[in-house]
């Protein structure tokens, strides 16, 4: 078996772990009428699986000190299998939010390993590959509304079940297509997880900057999305459609990135992303018209999800071999637990009286400065290339 066929299998074992997280949003309703629960304790159901997402990306980075890559990625399809049909068989809230958070643990463990194994099996081509792997995520984003709708004519475990089966089957075949194929051993001296930490700060510290603000003012904005367009207007409907339209605009965003990465200087590209996303964030508030705030809502989409292949690119081909997979680690956590904050943070906001339009553009402008300061740094040589 060539690597191209382990890295396929890998495409589809990162769509259902990502399905796995988003998954929840569209059920929330099901779940608040079967269970009887309101709308806080539904939203912390979804709240645990992007937790667990951020759970076990230090132990796995640690564990990548002692292990191949390969057999972390096998163990987050094991444990997405088993906690997903766990989650469909659930009869109590407890039971959903303790599936939740295993379904979203899964991902957190594949995503700090499977990075540095793809930069590993195809070295000269970390952009593209980060690209077309990032757009198989990004699919699942799309689907997972589709598929709740669908399970929802039988039964809504029908959508659990079938991540669960569905990642059986990938995981599988992960197995033995890894079995046949050679492994590089690029990670073979990386044997300490604070010691790659400590001598990669830098860089670790460079692509939080580049990207850490950014996905901060992202969960805050998409979370929000639909009911922002709503108050500027949409139907219910029509503003589901605009997020809808984020997500989708999102697929070609990784392709394009992952080939732009690597034909272009990381930094300058990078924060040109982030200026960008700034930029679309000033031209939502200012629009008027569905048809311009759907041209912006794509716009939006294929920036920010561009910045994500652009970012994992950078920091992987920046790091050695003897530091990656730990050094990445700690940089997959803190980046993680740096968005996380984003929609509590302008759901205060809102809660507190701003208007939305003050919020998303104060974020905007946050993202100036932050692009600003960056620029100078880099002009002064003072981030890592």
């Amino acid at each position: 078996m060539s690597r191209r066929h382990l890295f396929g299998s890998l495409c589809g074992l990162v769509f259902f772990l990502n399905l796995a997280r988003i998954v929840f949003a569209p059920l929330l309703d099901v779940f608040i009428a079967e269970f009887g629960i309101g709308e806080a304790t539904a939203g912390l159901i979804v709240t645990l699986a992007w937790v667990g997402s951020a759970s076990l990306r230090l132990p796995a980075g640690w564990l990548l000190t002692r292990f191949p890559r390969h057999y972390l990625v096998i163990v987050s399809g094991a444990i997405l299998t088993l906690s997903a049909a766990a989650t469909a068989t659930a009869v109590t809230v407890q039971q959903l939010m303790i599936g939740a958070f295993f379904m979203g643990s899964a991902s957190g463990v594949y995503f700090v390993s499977a990075n540095p194994l793809l930069s590993e099996l195809f070295p000269s081509r970390v952009g593209r590959v980060m690209g077309i792997h990032g757009a198989a995520n990004q699919v699942a984003a799309v689907a997972a509304a589709p598929l709740v709708a669908i399970s929802l004519w039988v039964d809504w475990r029908l959508s659990l079940w079938t991540i669960a089966v569905g990642t059986a089957v990938v995981t599988a075949a992960t197995v033995i297509v890894a079995r046949r194929t050679e492994m590089p051993d690029a990670g073979a001296d990386d044997s300490s997880l604070l010691a790659g930490a400590r001598s990669e700060w830098r860089i670790i510290l460079a692509a939080l900057g580049l990207a850490g603000v950014a996905v901060f003012v992202w969960q805050g904005v998409f979370n929000f999305y639909e009911l922002y367009m709503q108050s500027r207007g949409l139907s219910p409907n029509a503003a589901s459609t605009m997020l809808t339209i984020v997500f989708t605009a999102g697929v070609p965003a990784f392709f394009v990135a992952g080939e732009l990465v690597d034909d272009l200087p990381s930094v300058p590209l990078l924060l040109g992303i982030v200026a960008s996303f700034a930029g679309c964030l000033l031209l939502l508030v200012a629009a008027e018209g569905l048809v311009a705030l759907a041209v912006i809502s794509a716009l939006i989409g294929f920036v920010i999800h561009a910045l994500f292949p652009a970012v994992d690119a950078y920091i992987l081909t920046a790091l050695p071999d003897s530091t990656r997979g730990s050094a990445y680690a700690v940089f997959s956590t803190a980046w993680m637990l740096s968005q996380s904050g984003g929609s509590s943070v302008v759901g205060a906001l809102i809660e507190g009286g701003y208007a939305y339009g003050t919020v998303f553009t104060a974020g905007a402008l946050a993202l100036v400065a932050t692009v600003a300061g960056l620029a100078v740094l880099e002009r002064a040589g003072r981030l890592p290339a």
